[in-house]
């Protein structure tokens, strides 16, 4: 009764909606292969009409065996004549089958591997300029898992599934006017038949789908305890984690089977369903056919035609069924993508000032930085920066310093234009950041953070990091920031393949390529985020070499812990709590006896103990 009431009524319509919305995304990706989706369109016609042919055919000759009404022109034939005419027109039917089957199959193949491939290609470019606010709420595994199986199982969909489910239905339709054409009781019985059996599958199918988006959601629960345990696994195993993380992989391994149990119970009632419908559909057919042949209704030859359509009418209805759970995955994939590809992409350029603007990296520019009155917080309502408003002047050496939680980190990221201000504007040589192109902008600022990622490939992959540079200007980076010796100490030099992560790199050896990544770029802004933290002495030598080349007439942000190590900068920002508290130079600081001259004092006192 639930189904026909308002409420069920209006659930299945939001279901039809949503289904229909769903669908109509992936229309673009159609439209791009209209040529050869059109043409495995145009294959279902004779695939279907051969296939509705054959029984057709098979019952003349039961007819022609048993001497009965038969088509015209085998009635002046003899019955060895008329069977070897009709043997040459089923083995026809088959061949056309055959060779259609093949060739639509190979199109839909082709057809939904390419979309797939697209599909991919459109999610990994959207999630890579998603913010990073996105990343920080979003595990790894749940990201892999859409851009994996969920779009795999998208994929299913256009190679099995979506023109599958056309064939089948289209084969069922001719059929079903096939056999009204030849004998309508025994049409309509078998029509009537698959009222109840389609109401039964969809319900199934509906449940399938809820159980199947289920069953996504804990693969990629699965997915990112697996990634986030194989990424701390030095922490796993340092902090003898190993029997408890187990115990949550299990729990978490558990529900996903308990999961799946739920789609293949749903997929096994269908399955069995239409089986079962099937066998009742020939027991029908017998029936009925015995008393219409009784009563010299119909032939033996129509009754083997029936029979067989019987058998036809209703593989296709399990297939279709099967299709169909094809294409509930794939709804629950086309939903799980949509959600991703919904995702705004909050850091917009607005091309309308960029295209405006000359290019800004052929402009005449120096290097000013100015905040005005920047506030911003990683959520709303609590802001972690409050009201900067200064100016550092092209050519200068500035440092931020500050406890923990201060700001410093936060100023970087939007300088960088990793996030946008909620209020006030941050320009650069008298540009608003948000009317600069990205390009432009990642050419101009150039970024040493604390911990360098490398990626797997080799040394030089990871300096020029896809960009075209020469070996001579990689080389002459290298000798910039001192690092050529020890990148002629590797095996094999600049070929040298790292690891995942710069796994078979030190720390030092890691944070000395970033250097160079930057010195081949040529930036007019210099960050240092902590730069020369992971350094030893000897190292750190080499670099503080190589940074007084690289910060010479250049505009340098610089984040220290080591108050040491700013001492010659022209000037120092103290933040607290997101405001700043004081400027000036170290001198001019520690007479103001304030914030800096506590961190100083405190510093020195912790160096001299230690």
């Amino acid at each position: 009764m639930a189904v026909f009431s308002p409420i069920g009524q209006q659930k299945n319509l939001n279901r039809l909606n949503n289904n229909r919305i769903l669908v109509l995304r992936l229309v673009p990706y159609l439209r791009r292969h209209i040529y050869l989706l059109s043409l495995a369109m145009g294959l279902l016609i004779p695939l279907a009409t051969a296939g509705a042919i054959q029984p057709l055919i098979i019952g003349q000759a039961v007819s022609l065996l048993r001497q009965e009404s038969a088509w015209r022109f085998l009635r002046t034939l003899s019955i060895e004549q008329g069977i070897i005419w009709l043997s040459i027109l089923l083995s026809i039917t088959v061949i056309i089958r055959v060779c259609c089957a093949s060739f639509q199959g190979y199109l839909v193949q082709k057809i939904g591997q390419i979309i797939t491939a697209d599909i991919r290609k459109d999610l990994f470019t959207h999630v890579t300029s998603l913010e990073m606010s996105f990343f920080n709420r979003t595990p790894v595994g749940r990201l892999v898992t859409r851009l994996t199986s969920d779009v795999e199982a998208l994929g299913d969909v256009f190679s099995s599934g979506a023109i599958g489910v056309l064939s089948d239905g289209v084969y069922i339709f001719v059929i079903i006017i096939t056999m009204i054409t030849v004998q309508v009781k025994l049409a309509l019985m078998l029509v009537l038949m698959m009222i109840p059996v389609t109401g039964l599958i969809i319900y199934f199918q509906s449940q399938y789908r809820k159980a199947n988006y289920k069953v996504r959601e804990e693969l990629s629960k699965l997915n990112s305890i697996l990634q986030e345990n194989i990424a701390g696994i030095d922490v796993v195993q340092l902090f003898r984690r190993e029997l408890f993380n187990s115990e949550l992989f299990r729990s978490a391994n558990e529900r996903y089977r308990k999961a799946v149990d739920k789609t293949i119970f749903y997929d096994s009632a269908v399955s069995a369903t239409s089986e079962w419908i099937s066998l009742v559909a020939i027991a029908g057919v017998l029936w009925l056919g015995g008393v219409f042949i009784v009563d010299e209704v119909i032939t033996f030859g129509t009754l083997s035609a029936f029979i067989l359509y019987a058998q036809r009418l209703f593989n296709p209805l399990r297939q279709l069924v099967d299709k169909l759970t094809i294409f509930q995955a794939g709804f629950t994939a086309i939903e799980r993508i949509s959600e991703l590809m919904n995702e705004p992409i909050e850091i917009i350029e607005l091309e309308d000032k960029i295209h405006s603007l000359s290019s800004f990296h052929q402009r005449s520019t120096s290097g000013e930085i100015c905040f005005e009155n920047v506030w911003f917080g990683y959520n709303k309502d609590e802001y972690v920066l409050k009201n900067l408003d200064f100016t550092i002047h092209a050519g200068e050496k500035i440092a931020f310093v500050g406890p923990t939680g201060a700001g410093k980190s936060s100023i970087i990221r939007l300088l960088c234009r990793l996030y946008d201000p909620i209020q006030g504007r941050i320009l650069i040589d008298g540009v608003d950041l948000r009317e600069i192109s990205k390009t432009e902008l990642r050419q101009y600022i150039g970024v040493i953070l604390q911990e360098s990622f490398l990626f797997a490939g080799d040394v030089m992959r990871n300096i020029v990091l896809g960009e075209d540079y020469c070996f001579e200007q990689v080389q002459k980076a290298a000798n910039i920031t001192n690092i050529e010796q020890f990148i002629n100490e590797l095996p094999q030099g600049y070929k040298t393949q790292v690891r995942e992560r710069g796994a078979n790199l030190s720390g030092g050896q890691k944070q000395l390529l970033a250097f160079a990544r930057v010195a081949i770029r040529n930036p007019r802004i210099l960050v240092l985020d902590e730069a020369t933290s992971s350094l030893d002495v000897k190292t750190e030598a080499l670099i503080q070499d190589a940074l007084d080349h690289l910060l010479n007439q250049r505009t340098a942000v610089i984040i220290a812990h080591r108050l040491s190590t700013i001492r010659d900068v022209n000037r120092i920002f103290v933040l607290k709590k997101g405001e700043l508290l004081e400027s000036g130079n170290h001198q001019e600081l520690l007479k103001k006896g304030g914030l800096y001259n506590d961190l100083y004092k405190l510093q020195m006192m912790k160096d001299k103990n230690s």
